[in-house]
Formats: C-alpha cells, structure tokens, sequence
C-alpha cells in the first residue's frame, strides 16, 4: 500500500496538471482511506471537476470534497482618494 503523503502528492499534481483543473491552492489530505480536499475555488463546476480527478487518481479511496466556492463578483464602484 503506497504511504498517505506520496498518494496526498500524486492527487494534488494531478489537480495542479490536469487539463480540466489546473488548481494548485487545493489541500489534500488522507487519512486511512479517506481523502479529503479542501480550499477555494470561484465556481461550483470547478469543484466538482477537481473532486472527479481526484477519484479517478486514487478510486480506492474515499473522497470527500470540502471544497468552498467563494464568490468572486465585479468590484464595486471606483475608490476615489482626495
């Protein structure tokens, strides 16, 4: 069985290379055959699409996707400094 940090390295260069994803602020942990994904993205298809990666690089293992999308709006009205 391949040790917790080289599978956590494995999934978190497969979110950083993959063509769908290209994400490197995602934290990935495991613990026993759990895997837990956490940080922010701007979208809800984002998330999902990194939690489809990391299941296909470690399918033995649980997924659990704690990821928070986060809302990214326009800025608001210009600041004017006098």
């Amino acid at each position: 069985m391949e040790a917790p940090q080289y599978v956590a390295a494995r999934v978190q260069q497969a979110l950083a290379e993959d063509g769908r994803t290209h994400e490197l602020g995602i934290r990935v942990d495991v613990r026993g055959d759990q895997l837990f994904l956490r940080g922010q993205v701007s979208g809800a298809e984002q998330r999902d699409r990194l939690g489809q990666v990391a299941r296909e690089i470690a399918p033995e293992l649980h997924v659990h996707n704690e990821i928070r999308v986060v809302d990214v709006s326009a800025p608001g009205e210009d600041e004017h400094l006098d």
